[in-house]
């Protein structure tokens, strides 16, 4: 991660190299790490500077952080098309200034002809490509972004901006272009080989082969009157105007499971948002379908037993108890849960400090557990990479944190004929086959099997952390498939225990174990060749390479007020504020 925050000349490669080898991993992370973006009144930081500008524009005309969030959410539908959607769905926790939380769950949902076997050939095996869970037109859930979205604004929204206001700035990118980076140009063509085979995306996204590069505009006409459609009749528009036409007779034409009567079905719900603590600091996530909420709840529980600020920062110490925390956190998302509408998840069992203790009990401090023999836990009595992210803070202190998917990077890889709207495969995230890996590697059980109308289990994690005068403190979330989970706990350990500001929380190396399979995830200079030799010693496995975990993006609120916004160095973005 160093190289990617300071970018060295060649000139100073002598000097950083003696920098790296003489000084501590930890002092390295926050010397090399910027400072947050600051802003007095207001922040909103997401993947992309035309998209954060525009929420920065409703915040200053009046609007709220409900407000700002959904147009920042329709702009990164344009501008970020690999993650940002109106073809998929997602989460969004509202905290108000009266100190009211809201949840929204508009994660997609299965169709109504999806059943179990859905994605399995006659032979019992998963089908590979077209027709599968992960590429094509039957990968795709019913979409909920713009439910979601309809959802917040007509219930938390400021009132005084309209909809259309909401939606015309995206609409104007999408008629008018945008320049391409180097980066969005490169991710078109690494994702040539499944984009090319549907017309619309090849036509759109690799103009037929005469790939696009950097400095070149992209114009997106048909999303443009998607979105004038949308702007002009309400997100309504989406579910049961012309636009669901075109999807339902796309969705026909090509074997796809969507039709207009599961478009005109979707509704976008309110939840109550997960409550739980660490170290006297409240905590506010996302409940069932998402499991980010709960597997995180359930490290941090684990990790009160421990010092983990004594351990340090990078510490064999510190990363074993992690680990092992994650695998067993883990192996419970993959028994207890799925959809609430569909299955009894025992959240309050999940997420109790007694529980907790059981499985903290369960670690060696000097030996790692096999994941082959830590399996779910018993609970006592009765009783769900690619996303994107964005964080909003108003001058009144509401904030939005709010993520959405189309899952993998450009999801289904299907846009819909006349409608420039690129399509998920979040059927993925159900259990295909119960008990064998999706896309990301994860194992999911019964609770989360295919069904007509349910809700695929979700790792989006968006967060919130107050202080303990019950003030905001700081708000997060990240994109990254299941890795987001790591991405967000380990961001409030660093700010709890190592006492980080957001951006240097956001840029700390981290390490992500998901149970099955049974390796260690770990970044670039996150670890000393002595550090993983006796993490080795412990019997710990580790994957063939680092890379790095997940992307995170978050505003902190200092104590006089200030909004200091960070963007992950993993990745692009920006964070603006006034």
């Amino acid at each position: 991660m160093l190289h990617k925050i300071l970018r060295p000349t060649l000139a100073l490669t002598f000097v950083l190299s003696l920098f790296l080898s003489i000084v501590p991993l930890e002092v390295r992370v926050l010397a090399a790490t910027p400072e947050p973006v600051r802003g007095r009144h207001a922040m909103v930081a997401s993947q992309h500077e035309l998209a954060s500008k525009i929420g920065i524009e409703i915040l200053k005309k009046g609007g709220n952080a409900v407000d700002a969030a959904i147009a920042v959410g329709i702009a990164l539908a344009v501008v970020y098309p690999e993650a940002g959607n109106l073809g998929g769905g997602g989460f969004m926790l509202i905290r108000s200034k009266d100190g009211s939380t809201k949840a929204i769950d508009y994660r997609e949902m299965a169709p109504k002809a999806a059943s179990r076997d859905v994605f399995v050939d006659s032979k019992g095996e998963l089908i590979k490509g077209e027709g599968g869970s992960t590429v094509g037109y039957r990968a795709s859930g019913v979409p909920g972004t713009l439910a979601g979205f309809d959802l917040a604004f007509k219930k938390y929204g400021s009132g005084k901006i309209k909809w259309r206001d909401l939606v015309e700035p995206a609409r104007v990118i999408a008629q008018n272009g945008y320049v391409l980076s180097d980066r969005l140009v490169r991710l078109f063509i690494s994702y040539k080989e499944t984009l090319s085979k549907y017309p619309e995306s090849n036509r759109i996204f690799l103009r037929n082969g005469n790939y696009f590069k950097e400095g070149d505009v992209l114009r997106q006409p048909e999303l443009a009157e998607t979105l004038s459609r949308i702007s002009v009749q309400g997100a309504k528009e989406f579910y049961t105007g012309k636009t669901a036409q075109l999807i339902a007779a796309d969705m026909k034409a090509n074997n796809g499971l969507i039709t207009l009567d599961d478009l005109k079905g979707y509704v976008a719900k309110e939840r109550t948002p997960l409550k739980g603590s660490y170290r006297g600091y409240e905590i506010i996530t996302m409940p069932p379908p998402s499991s980010g909420g709960i597997v995180m709840l359930q490290v941090l529980n684990m990790l009160e037993g421990y010092d983990v600020k004594g351990m340090g920062l990078n510490s064999s110490a510190k990363f074993h108890v992690l680990a092992e925390a994650m695998r067993r956190s883990f192996a419970d998302r993959a028994e207890y849960m799925g959809d609430p509408d569909f299955s009894d998840v025992p959240v309050n069992k999940l997420i109790d400090k007694r529980y907790a203790e059981i499985r903290r009990n369960s670690i060696q401090p000097d030996r790692a557990s096999s994941s082959q023999d830590i399996r779910f836990g018993k609970l006592d009595g009765s009783e769900g990479m690619e996303t994107t992210h964005y964080t909003v803070v108003d001058k009144d202190g509401n904030v939005v944190t709010n993520t959405y998917t189309i899952n993998d990077l450009y999801g289904s890889r299907v846009t819909i004929k006349g409608t420039g709207v690129l399509m998920n495969d979040e059927m993925d995230d159900f259990a295909a086959r119960p008990g064998r890996p999706n896309l990301f590697g994860l194992v999911q059980g019964e609770r989360n099997k295919v069904e007509g109308g349910k809700r695929p289990l979700s790792s989006m994690t968006p967060t919130i952390v107050l202080r303990k005068d019950g003030s905001l403190w700081f708000a997060l979330g990240a994109r990254g498939g299941p890795r987001i989970i790591s991405a967000v706990m380990q961001t409030v350990i660093n700010v709890i225990d190592h006492d980080m500001n957001i951006q240097q929380a956001i840029d700390a190396p981290r390490i992500h174990q998901q149970w099955l399979p049974d390796e260690i995830l770990f970044e670039p200079y996150s670890m000393s060749p002595d550090t993983l030799n006796v993490m080795r010693s412990f019997g710990h496995k580790f994957a063939e390479r680092p890379g790095y975990i997940a992307s995170a993006t978050g505003i902190m609120i200092d104590k006089d007020g200030v909004r200091l916004g960070a963007i992950d160095s993993r990745s692009d973005g920006v964070a603006i504020g006034y």
